[in-house]
């Protein structure tokens, strides 16, 4: 049957920047070969679906699919979808509690006309371990000296978990290359999310990439929420930060701007949200 879909880029302003989301409204019903198909159709770094919660005290079940297989969490496939029901649902403000496998999140939404903001609490952070800094930095590219001396790379997760790779300057940024077959043995150990490579750039500020591998191939995300949060937790426990500004996806031309605060043992994430349109699939 037809069912709506909701195109938005997330953590941005403007449309045709940020990171791009397809959201499929009213989707129960839908098997997983039906999702999974339709996210390599679209051939976005993720596509949700949203469905009746199973879990009380939820507003909807969040399915989050990547087009080769389904995650657990991600952050900018959260704020997108939340904008996306507000506008399904006609909503100026609201705040929803969204169902993913982790659990329960809220999700605090404003819109205005075919934009949003939209930012979440997301779980506290969970600290795994230290990883070698030549290793980590090798993998994609670059060197053990590129690395930020005062804060180690080390899997971190407010959600999901992710490799945190700081590095000191951030022209290296430019220099990355990520080697497919180090890379894959770095995730197989450390998780399967990004590798989330990081330079802090002023006070508050930090420049940021993220890679994830995806059929054996390094691919980039323009902007990782999921990575954003743990790697505030990162800098507040290692350099006393509170809060930050994260600016992704520049090297992509689709530059990403999330917004990360400490509150307590959380992190918010956050960010804007432009719808680019809406339409009907059939599915």
């Amino acid at each position: 049957m037809p069912r709506r879909l909701t195109w938005l880029d997330v953590f941005t302003a403007e449309p045709l920047l940020g990171n791009q989301l397809a959201v499929v409204h009213d989707a129960d019903g839908l098997s997983e070969d039906a999702m999974g198909r339709f996210a390599a159709e679209t051939n976005l770094s993720e596509t949700t679906f949203v469905q009746v919660p199973e879990a009380a005290g939820a507003d909807y079940r969040n399915r989050i699919w990547m087009p080769h297989r389904e995650l657990p969490f991600a952050g900018h496939p959260s704020l997108g979808t939340a904008v996306a029901v507000a506008l399904a649902r006609g909503e100026a403000e609201a705040t929803y509690v969204q169902q993913t496998q982790p659990g329960l999140q809220a999700i605090d939404v404003r819109l205005d006309g075919a934009r949003g903001h939209a930012s979440m609490l997301q779980d506290p952070a969970s600290f795994g371990p230290e990883l070698d800094a030549g290793r980590v930095l090798e993998a994609m590219g670059l060197a053990g000296a590129d690395a930020d001396p005062d804060v180690p790379c080390q899997v971190v997760s407010t959600g999901f978990a992710h490799v945190m790779a700081p590095i000191a300057d951030p022209a290296a940024l430019g220099r990355v290359r990520p080697d497919p077959a180090r890379m894959a043995a770095l995730l197989d150990e450390a998780g399967q999310g990004v590798v989330y490579l990081a330079a802090r750039a002023g006070a508050g500020e930090v420049r940021a990439r993220g890679f994830f591998l995806q059929d054996g191939l390094p691919r980039e995300d323009p902007g990782t929420g999921s990575a954003a949060g743990p790697l505030m937790a990162h800098l507040h426990a290692r350099v006393g930060w509170e809060r930050m500004r994260v600016v992704q996806g520049v090297e992509m031309r689709r530059t990403c701007v999330i917004d990360c605060a400490v509150e307590g043992e959380h992190v918010r994430v956050g960010g804007d949200v432009a719808v680019v349109f809406e339409s009907r699939v059939a599915l």
